[in-house]
């Protein structure tokens, strides 16, 4: 009984020692507003909305370029066509060779209007709300989840007489899970909605980056709302401080998170948070 015993626990201890000592990390950096990067266990490099040069950014301060500071770039992700989401894409593109994963009206209108390398997007990475791709060699599967916002895109060859702003397809939110690492959902600049609810049941995401500015999103205590209606494992805001019509900071969203129970992180722009498989370990 003892022997049985022992070995069973032995087995427990070298699976559990195996496991620690095999998973890599997944690291997520904020480059301020809605702007992240991650990097998954496998060394992919992933963007999402990679506005570089908001002015919350350290890296776009006293002149820096933070362009220029990208080495690598494996697939950039968008979740609508506003100017603050698609940011520097077309740039980071042209210079990482970075594939384009959004939807297909605003990835074919990047392509004609912005200059978004064509044969750096096509079916494979280009989808809608509802389905699922898999990038990355097989480590990494995107969804993308409806949002209650707009899209729509600077056209920057319209007349006078013709409208400033082209279809950006349907806003999205985009669900990011990681093999040997976490569930991710990006909110994107989406409105409460009950039927939120149901990302938390198909998904169970362990972190949701969420909108938390206001005006053109959702306000602080919708926000925390929202995080605990997806049943996040930990909530970090972002989309404020960028605008003076934004909220400046995340303090009524940690209080309101805070009433209702929802565990959160306030990352500072430029900083990170890493994962050991689907735990944080450090920030």
């Amino acid at each position: 009984m003892y022997q049985r015993f022992a070995y069973a626990a032995a087995v427990v201890l070298f699976c559990t020692w195996s496991w620690a000592a095999g998973a890599a990390d997944t690291t997520i950096t904020w480059h301020g507003h809605a702007a992240f990067e991650i990097v998954t266990p496998n060394g992919k490099v992933l963007m999402i909305d990679p506005w570089l040069k908001n002015p919350a950014n350290p890296m776009a301060k006293n002149g820096k370029d933070p362009v220029a500071a990208v080495a690598r770039l494996d697939y950039i992700l968008i979740t609508h066509g506003h100017f603050d989401h698609v940011g520097d894409a077309v740039a980071l593109a042209k210079k990482t060779k970075a594939r384009l994963v959004t939807n297909f009206e605003l990835g074919t209108n990047l392509a004609k209007l912005h200059g978004y390398p064509k044969d750096q997007m096509g079916f494979d990475s280009l989808m809608n709300i509802g389905g699922e791709i898999t990038i990355a060699d097989g480590e990494v599967v995107v969804a993308f989840v409806p949002a209650v916002h707009s899209s729509g895109l600077n056209d920057p060859f319209a007349g006078e007489k013709e409208p400033d702003i082209v279809y950006g397809g349907n806003p999205a939110g985009i669900v990011l899970r990681i093999k040997n690492g976490p569930t991710i959902y990006h909110t994107g600049d989406t409105a409460f909605y009950k039927d939120m609810s149901l990302i938390g049941e198909q998904y169970a995401p362990d972190v949701v980056l969420v909108n938390i500015g206001g005006h053109f999103g959702m306000e602080a205590d919708m926000a925390a709302r929202a995080a605990k209606t997806v049943q996040a494992k930990v909530a970090i805001p972002q989309h404020y401080g960028t605008f003076p019509v934004l909220a400046p900071d995340a303090k009524r969203f940690a209080e309101e998170a805070e009433k209702k129970g929802v565990a959160y992180r306030i990352m500072q722009p430029g900083g990170s948070v890493t994962f050991k498989g689907n735990k944080i370990v450090k920030n």
